[in-house]
């Protein structure tokens, strides 16, 4: 699409410019990538076709943007680091329209960013993904998925526009929507003596191996449950990876605590696993989706939000077993 007396051409309104949006993009490919070949990888464009862009541009604009070096790849100059922010904020000022043209339109329509937090992604998130993009053809989902930290740093640097995670450690500037409350489990395997058993109680689990799940707050949460009963558990291994918990558990190094009871009931090698339900009048952790607090949301985001509770309830959630 041309483009005329846009972008850093606005400085001199005597100057017909013409250049392309995607003229634009190949440029900031090379810019973030170093190098046209590795630009060309990761945008599936041929080096001839992103170098005949980069030509055009510097010839419209009077202007050296790369320096070429023929061991190291391409650098920018100066004037050309300066152009590639604002080439960035021109096409995102673009793709600005495109949602308002869908809200416009009440088309939902375009690519979203969805993270999730870790443990949850691989259980919730792509039948979540699924159910979205099936409702709406037009509508891409990218999916990210990090610690819960993390997480609230990809919304303030809006390199996210939502994620699915729970009601821990929330700043005031993030926006929370409740959609299932996910009370604690103890995992067994299922040789266990309390495997299939209906509940079983703190006090019970105190005395056994317990293999903890080892990540930020994740952490605090789980050992906060026997703290509230002047309890302490007895912990036999950590791991910070969910899957890894799941196979200690089954083989019988110990007991695990979770908030997802998931449809797999088998751990990764294979072997059975059982939930039981911790007993007594227990914190259990909220799912919901989170967003940067803002007084307007693009039809896209509203859409999904509306998909979440649709699909997400106190009953039941993609990918997880009944709560």
């Amino acid at each position: 699409m041309a483009v005329e007396g846009a972008g850093m051409a606005a400085q001199t309104p005597r100057m017909s410019v013409r250049y392309t949006f995607r003229q634009l993009e190949y440029f900031i490919a090379v810019g973030e990538a170093g190098s046209i070949a590795l630009a060309s990888e990761r945008i599936n464009i041929s080096p001839p076709s992103i170098s005949s862009a980069i030509s055009q541009l510097e010839r419209e604009f009077g202007i050296q943007l790369f320096v070429r070096q023929h061991a190291q790849g391409l650098s920018l100059t100066p004037g050309g680091r300066r152009f590639l922010g604002e080439a960035k904020l021109l096409l995102e000022q673009a793709a600005g329209l495109h949602d308002l043209a869908g809200d416009i339109a009440e088309r939902v329509r375009g690519e979203i960013a969805v993270g999730c937090l870790v443990t949850l992604a691989p259980f919730v998130l792509p039948e979540l993904r699924k159910g979205f993009e099936a409702r709406y053809p037009e509508a891409r989902v990218r999916q990210v998925e990090a610690h819960q930290v993390d997480l609230f740093g990809l919304l303030r640097r809006a390199e996210i526009d939502a994620a699915i995670t729970y009601d821990l450690e929330l700043p005031r500037d993030i926006d929370f929507i409740a959609l299932a409350t996910l009370p604690p489990h103890a995992l067994f395997a299922v040789d266990h003596p309390l495997a299939g058993a209906e509940t079983v109680s703190l006090e019970t689990l105190a005395e056994l191996p317990l293999v903890l799940l080892d990540l930020p707050l994740s952490r605090e949460y789980f050992l906060a449950l026997f703290q509230q009963r002047s309890l302490r558990p007895n912990i036999a291994e950590k791991t910070g990876n969910l899957p890894m918990v799941r196979s200690l558990v089954a083989n019988g190094f110990g007991y695990g605590l979770l908030n997802v009871p998931s449809m797999n009931v088998h751990a990764p090698d294979g072997k059975p696993l059982s939930y039981v339900r911790i007993e007594g009048a227990l914190n259990p952790l909220t799912l919901g989706v989170v967003t940067v607090a803002a007084e307007r949301k693009s039809r896209i985001l509203a859409a999904f939000e509306e998909h979440c509770r649709d699909t997400i309830s106190e009953d039941q959630a993609p990918g997880l077993g009944r709560f």
